[in-house]
């Protein structure tokens, strides 16, 4: 990601929804999310709290191939890594709610690398 510089968050997470632009990787992000929490709360639950770490290769993993192999740009994480994990939170919940489309930007055709 270039250094881009951002004056607040709503600047950030307009920049953020750019670089998701894609349905599949934010398909990928949102199953990465999901999965993540999941063997999250599993872990802390059966007290193996070891496996609890497990969440960052999980929501990564699926993020990054997202990104790298998807959308074929660079994760906001690595310049950004606080907005963007909670972007990741708040573009969940507006996909479960059905708000994504009207938040994303739609400058692209759906499905195309840009």
């Amino acid at each position: 990601m270039d250094d881009k510089r951002f004056s607040n968050y709503d600047e950030f997470f307009a920049f953020y929804l750019e670089q998701h632009s894609n349905p599949n990787n934010r398909l990928l992000h949102a199953c990465g999310t999901v999965l993540a929490l999941g063997v999250l709360v599993f872990a802390i639950a059966t007290r193996h709290y070891l496996w609890s770490l497990l969440w960052i290769p999980i929501a990564y993993g699926f993020a990054w191939v997202g990104h790298f192999l998807v959308e074929g740009n660079k994760p906001a994480t690595l310049g950004h890594p606080w907005w963007s994990f909670i972007s990741d939170f708040r573009m969940l919940r507006l996909m479960l709610t059905g708000k994504l489309r009207g938040a994303a930007p739609q400058r692209n055709v759906v499905g195309t690398r840009k």
